[in-house]
């Protein structure tokens, strides 16, 4: 986990903080100072985890593809470190080491150690994040390195007045949105649930692209879509979220809603740092007539502030453990309720005494007025050290509530445990004990000495089997003991009367073996063909039960290779039923001969074979069950197999169009990238032969509506995945919707151009000189010249830059000048 304490000290003091002062730098610091939840949050809350994965995916994808590429799993595509050097590489515009290329894991520890330190020469401190974690797939520990990186170099640099980062972000979507009803922003989670948020934000800036009064409050799926799809369309802000996940959550995740703002922040600066100055001038004219106010607020939040403190630290400090996993986990919500309910006001509270004080002390050295002092015991300083003391109990308490949770699940899991171990072994000892006392050898015959020997020998096996359960019974309860388990008297209790029991059924097992051996007279009328049958009737009926469990065992697959490989699993066990009909035919036969030998020798059996329970009728049974079941198993492979076999035909269909119809895109991208820099001939010559152009590539859409066709029968058979190709659907749309705009731009252009030509009267052959100079010195071909290339351009083009004062700056790749 990131050590986000460690990393507010070099965001605050470093040189590279970015922040604004004294106060913009605290105000980072508090934020971060917060990230510790990272893995409660993650641990106690799947959905957030899930949104976090979407955003954040879509957030690095936003800057990849940039360099080109993209990613779709975020704890898989990071792990050799390659994408993650060039994802820091795009963000911070700065060049990493380069990359190994090697496969094996120490290349790809290589890589993610450079990105890790590139990132610690940021001023993040990473803690407990290891390039060993990154490159195993650990998801928690990969979300937590791409949140660091946002807060690092998509957050922390935003500043609104005297507030940076999250305050900051909060505050200036507060300002904007503040016209609009129906809108409060008050946080990053629950105000932005209804979309209509996103929505102001946009409207404010763009209002041409959003209709705010057709949205209703009820509706905030659509609302939600609308937002979405309008920023995605025209602000280039990909789509971080789905609405559902937002409204489906009772708290969305608010790292994933931060990264999603922080967008439309970044997307809007421009606005936003205008009227951010216009404030702060108004601030200024203001100042003096604040001062006495800010002191008044100073003293009043920060005795508050300070009350509160008081009041929570022996709360948190209180470490009484519970006895059971209720009061465990009650204590554990009302720590959450402390966490989501509590805590975030004073956290806000904490933020604006630390700028009001930051503040009113910066206007006082303006207004060259003494510095503030507030009165004895709420000095910023005293605030701070009691909110650290605050943080260090409320970190001590969560751990020491996870810990008990944890040791609580533990001791549950043992005493279930126990009970059930225990519960089994009483069952199989009920009657033990009177079967051991009962002195039936006095008046037993000869055979019938020779069949108590031999189910007393079978009886002492079955004991020593069951000497490994009850030693662990006699484990369980100590390590109950050792943990302090509430119920501990009971389980001492349970267990000793158990390994008593247990003392006695070894010492009456002792005793009648001697009474039997002793009584033991006769010679050869031991009966061995119901021993051979017992020996081979037992294994073969467990091979029988485990047969029938395994063909009626269910299965899931995703590919063809797994069904092939449970189908050739099962012929495998098919070829194996004529052997084991040999041997059920064999066992057969042992007992009809034991009851021939016995009619022919007039001994009178006592009926079932003493040696054991299998009888040749339950043998039967089960054998003719085995022969039911096979091809049931055949039938439910066998449909399996086709049914993979039709989803692997979707995968190589869909593959086949999507490989011709994504590099045809990518190409023609390129070939309108060269028409535009390599047109020649009229304008007019230039237009026509674009639009041709644009006719042709409109004309190509039936392959994409065939691929639209093709995708949808892989949505309607729930198929996830597809090796055979590179390109999913969404990415040919973009990639679609791309093309059609910038051939439509191009011959914007050239349309402009033949306006701006007639309005200023420039001949065709001068357009063309200003074109190729234009496209000389446009050396990174951006569109646009910087001062010295202006100016060797209208050198080239005979104009005297030091005497034509009406020279000014290029309008843009068009060759015109004012």
């Amino acid at each position: 986990m990131v050590d986000y304490h460690a990393a507010n000290q070099s965001y605050q003091y470093g040189p590279s903080s970015g922040g604004n002062g004294a106060g913009g730098g605290g105000s980072m610091g508090d934020y971060m100072a917060q990230e510790d939840d990272w893995d409660r949050d993650l641990l106690l809350d799947p959905a957030w985890e899930k949104q976090q994965r979407k955003t954040f995916t879509a957030w690095c994808n936003s800057h990849l593809r940039k360099a080109g590429t993209q990613i779709e799993n975020i704890d898989e595509d990071f792990r050799d470190g390659l994408k993650l050097m060039l994802l820091l590489e795009v963000i911070s515009g700065e060049r990493l080491p380069k990359p190994e290329r090697g496969k094996m894991r120490v290349h790809k520890i290589n890589n993610v150690n450079k990105a890790l330190d590139f990132i610690a020469s940021k001023g993040v401190k990473l803690v407990s994040i290891g390039a060993e974690e990154i490159v195993d797939g650990n998801a928690k520990m990969t979300l937590g390195m791409i949140w660091t990186i946002i807060l690092r170099f998509a957050i922390q640099d935003i500043s609104v007045e005297e507030t940076s980062a999250k305050e900051g972000l909060l505050l200036w979507c507060q300002r904007k949105t503040a016209p609009y009803k129906n809108v409060n922003v008050q946080n990053f989670h629950i105000s932005w649930k209804d979309g209509l948020a996103f929505n102001a934000l946009i409207h404010r800036h763009r209002p041409e692209l959003i209709e705010y009064d057709k949205l209703r409050k009820d509706d905030p799926v659509t609302n939600l879509n609308n937002a979405f799809e309008v920023a995605e369309k025209y602000l280039d802000i990909p789509k971080m979220l789905d609405a559902e996940d937002i409204v489906n959550t009772a708290r969305p995740d608010e790292k994933a809603i931060m990264t999603y703002v922080s967008s439309f922040y970044h997307a809007f600066s421009g606005a936003q740092k205008a009227e951010t100055a216009a404030n702060r001038i108004c601030k200024v004219l203001a100042v003096n007539q604040e001062n006495e106010h800010l002191m008044e607020d100073y003293e009043r939040l920060a005795s508050d502030l300070l009350e509160w403190i008081r009041r929570t630290i022996p709360w948190l400090e209180d470490r009484v453990p519970q006895k059971t996993m209720q009061e465990m986990q009650q204590k554990l919500e009302d720590f959450r309720d402390y966490r989501r309910v509590h805590k975030p006001p004073k956290v806000q509270e904490k933020c604006q005494l630390e700028i009001n004080f930051n503040t009113l002390q910066t206007k006082l050295r303006l207004s060259n007025r003494p510095a503030f002092m507030p009165s004895e015991g709420r000095m910023v300083s005293d605030i701070n050290n009691g909110w650290q003391h605050l943080e260090q109990a409320e970190k001590g308490y969560e751990e020491w509530l996870l810990n008990e949770i944890r040791r609580l699940e533990r001791l549950d899991h043992l005493a279930e445990k126990f009970r059930q171990k225990a519960s089994i072994h009483e069952a199989w000892t009920d009657g033990k004990e009177a079967m051991l006392k009962h002195r039936d050898y006095e008046t037993a015959t000869l055979s019938d000495i020779k069949a108590l020997i031999r189910k007393h020998e079978a009886f002492e096996s079955d004991l020593a089997a069951h000497q490994d359960r009850v030693e662990q019974i006699a484990a369980i309860a100590q390590e109950l003991n050792e943990l302090d388990y509430y119920d501990s008297h009971n389980v001492n209790t349970r267990c000793q009367k158990i390994c008593d029991q247990w003392d006695a059924l070894g010492s009456l097992t002792h005793s009648r073996r001697e009474a039997l051996e002793k009584t033991e007279k006769q010679l050869e009328t031991i009966d061995q063909l119901h021993l051979e049958y017992a020996k081979r009737a037992a294994p073969f009926n467990n091979w029988m039960e485990s047969a029938m469990e395994d063909l009626q065992d269910m299965f899931i697959v995703h590919t063809i290779e797994e069904i092939e490989g449970l189908i050739s699993a099962h012929d495998q066990f098919k070829s194996t039923l004529p052997d084991a009909d040999r041997e059920r035919e064999a066992i057969l036969a042992i007992h009809k001969e034991a009851q021939r030998i016995a009619e022919s020798n007039h001994i009178k059996l006592s009926g079932s074979n003493p040696y054991t329970t299998v009888t040749p009728q339950i043998i039967n049974s089960k054998w003719e069950k085995v022969q039911q079941l096979v091809p049931k198993r055949d039938h439910a492979l066998l449909e399996e197999q086709s049914k993979q076999q039709s989803n692997e035909h979707l995968r190589r269909q869909f593959a086949s169009q999507a490989n011709v119809v994504g590099p045809w895109i990518q190409t023609k991208m390129e070939e309108i990238g060269r028409i535009s820099i390599e047109m020649n001939g009229t304008l007019e010559d230039q237009l026509n032969h674009l639009k041709r152009y644009e006719r042709s590539i409109v004309d190509y859409k039936p392959n994409l509506d065939l691929l639209e066709q093709q995708h949808q029968l892989i949505q309607e058979a729930l198929i996830f995945d597809n090796k055979h190709t590179n390109y999913t659907m969404e990415h040919i749309r973009v990639g679609w919707e791309q093309l059609l705009t910038t051939i439509a731009r191009t011959i914007n252009e050239v349309e402009n151009q033949i306006l701006t030509r007639d309005a200023k009267g420039i001949s065709q052959e001068q357009m063309q000189e200003f074109r190729a100079s234009f496209n000389h010195f446009d050396k990174d071909h951006g569109g646009a010249l910087g001062p010295e290339e202006f100016k060797a351009c209208l050198i080239s083009l005979g104009y005297d830059v030091e005497n034509d004062r009406q020279v000014r700056a290029p309008l843009g790749p068009s060759g015109l000048w004012h």
